[in-house]
C-alpha cells in the first residue's frame, strides 16, 4: 500500500488543477513561476547556517507569540503560507497537523505564518482543525525578514480574481506580496538547522523530514 504522504496528496491536487484548468491558463501560471526561478529571487532567503530573525506577532485569538521566548522550550518550526485561499497551503498544515504530537514529542513548537489579517488566520486555523498557533503577519515584515517575499505578477491577479480568490481582502492591504512557500527548522540558539524555500507554490516539505530534522538536533 503506497504511503500517503503530502506528496502524494499535493500531486493528487495538481493532477485535479490540471484537468480542470484551460491550458492557456495553466501556461501564464507556469510562466509566472519560471520567471521567478530566473529572477533567483531566493538568493535573498535566509539559508541553514543562518541566524533566524527574531519577531512577535499575534496569533489566531490575538495573543502575541514571540519567537525568542518559543526558542527558551526547544527548536521551533515555521510554517510560510500564502493563506487560506491557496489548497496547497491548506494540506500542508492538515498534514503538519496530522504530526504535531511527534513534533512536540521531540519538544519543538510548531507556528505557521502567513500575511492574513488576523480574522482570516482564525478561518484557517477553524477550516483545518489546527491546534497550533497560526500568525498573521500583516505586511510580510517578517518574511521581508527571512527574505520570501515576492510581488504577484499582474497577469496572474484576472486569474486569481476568476478562481474567487481576493488577496487584498484577505491580507487588508492591495500591494499583492505573498511569502514563498518556506519551511524552517529552528534551533534553540536561534540557528537555522533546516530551509525549505520554492517559488513553486505547488511544492512544500514533507514532515517527516521536518521530524528527522528534529531528532538530529
Amino acid at each position: 500500500m503506497t504511503q500517503n504522504t503530502l506528496l502524494n496528496q499535493l500531486d493528487t491536487v495538481k493532477q485535479n488543477f490540471a484537468d480542470n484548468v484551460p491550458a492557456e491558463i495553466r501556461k501564464i501560471m507556469a510562466n509566472a513561476t519560471a520567471d521567478l526561478e530566473k529572477s533567483a529571487i531566493t538568493k535573498k532567503s535566509l539559508t541553514k547556517g543562518n541566524l533566524a530573525a527574531s519577531f512577535n506577532l499575534p496569533n489566531q485569538l490575538g495573543k502575541s507569540v514571540e519567537l525568542n521566548t518559543l526558542l527558551t522550550k526547544g527548536p521551533v518550526v515555521i510554517s510560510f503560507y500564502r493563506g487560506a485561499w491557496c489548497p496547497f497551503c491548506s494540506l500542508e498544515l492538515k498534514a503538519l497537523q496530522e504530526r504535531l504530537t511527534d513534533i512536540e514529542s521531540l519538544g519543538a513548537s510548531l507556528i505557521a505564518i502567513s500575511p492574513q489579517a488576523p480574522g482570516n488566520s482564525i478561518s484557517t486555523a477553524e477550516k483545518n482543525g489546527l491546534s497550533f498557533d497560526v500568525l498573521s503577519d500583516q505586511n510580510n515584515k517578517v518574511a521581508k525578514q527571512f527574505g520570501l517575499v515576492f510581488t504577484l505578477a499582474d497577469s496572474l491577479k484576472p486569474i486569481y480574481e476568476n478562481f474567487g480568490i481576493d488577496i487584498a481582502e484577505s491580507n487588508q492591504e492591495d500591494s499583492f506580496e505573498l511569502p514563498f512557500a518556506a519551511t524552517f527548522v529552528i534551533d534553540q540558539k536561534g540557528v537555522i538547522q533546516y530551509a525549505f524555500v520554492d517559488v513553486d507554490y505547488t511544492n512544500r516539505a514533507e514532515p517527516e523530514t521536518i521530524i528527522e530534522v528534529l531528532k538530529s538536533l
